[in-house]
């Protein structure tokens, strides 16, 4: 190999890792791509939706880097969150990625009752929508099934679940699904820690959320510097196995802004 190929060869690979660096810095600084892999979410959100994150929303934590090394204690230009937010949390023990709904803010109380949240003391208004459909077959690459109120429910049937539109008190307002009578419906009253936050999930009878504490296997209350930042809008959505079966894709959910 002669010095002009070796040279050739060298400004390949700084290219190449300046074009990485560059990518670092972008997804730690500005938006992460999030893929959605669970149905807890619906109707908001759906398996195989595709999101950016929003991490200059509430500033940067350790989490904010790849693999938490951001030498930050706490939080640097922080930004309060509102309720209502769809926000993307690292959980506090597990060290997942969640995404949910933040429905409590410090000094709050909160609990649920036969399915209905009490905020600070007052029910959440709770308009019935009708019922929610989906087809009850295998989703996404895991290939769950989704739960269904109407079950059993053959393959390929119509897998039916009770909608319900909830407003909070800031006048944030989304649909909720409701699929049967489930332990989480009823729970203690919380009150949410200075500097931390409480999230459910829209689907509530499937998700794994803040209704749980963390030692029984759930998310509990989630701290400030866990948070990694809010989304609002579906960049790109397929209904299939893998994001790459164009036919399965859902272009109506293309740049979708969420509620």
């Amino acid at each position: 190999m002669g010095k002009k190929d070796e040279g050739g060869f060298l400004e390949t690979v700084k290219t190449i890792v300046y074009a990485l660096l560059l990518a670092g810095l972008f997804r730690t600084l500005f938006f992460q791509p999030f893929y959605i892999p669970s149905g807890s979410m619906k109707e908001t959100l759906l398996i195989g939706d595709f999101l950016f994150v929003n991490k200059m929303a509430y500033g940067y934590s350790r989490y904010s880097c790849p693999f938490s090394i951001c030498p930050i204690e706490g939080r640097l230009f922080a930004s309060e969150p509102e309720r209502g937010d769809i926000v993307v949390f690292r959980h506090p023990t597990n060290g997942t990625d969640y995404i949910k709904r933040l429905i409590a803010m410090p000094g709050d109380t909160v609990q649920m009752v036969d399915g209905r949240v009490v905020l600070n003391g007052d029910m959440l208004p709770h308009e019935p929508l009708g019922v929610f459909t989906e087809t009850f077959e295998p989703q996404g690459g895991a290939g769950n099934t989704p739960r269904c109120s109407n079950s059993p429910v053959a393959l390929g049937g119509a897998c039916e679940k009770r909608a319900y539109r909830e407003t909070l008190p800031n006048g944030v307002s989304y649909t909720v699904l409701d699929t049967a009578n489930i332990y989480t419906d009823n729970t203690p009253t919380y009150t949410v820690p200075e500097g931390n936050y409480f999230f459910m999930g829209d689907n509530r009878d499937n998700s794994v959320d803040s209704r749980v504490a963390q030692r029984a296997g759930g998310v509990g209350f989630v701290p400030f510097e866990n948070l990694l930042g809010r989304t609002s809008m579906v960049v790109f959505s397929s209904g299939g196995s893998s994001m790459f079966a164009i036919w399965s894709w859902r272009f109506d959910r293309f740049f979708e802004g969420l509620e």
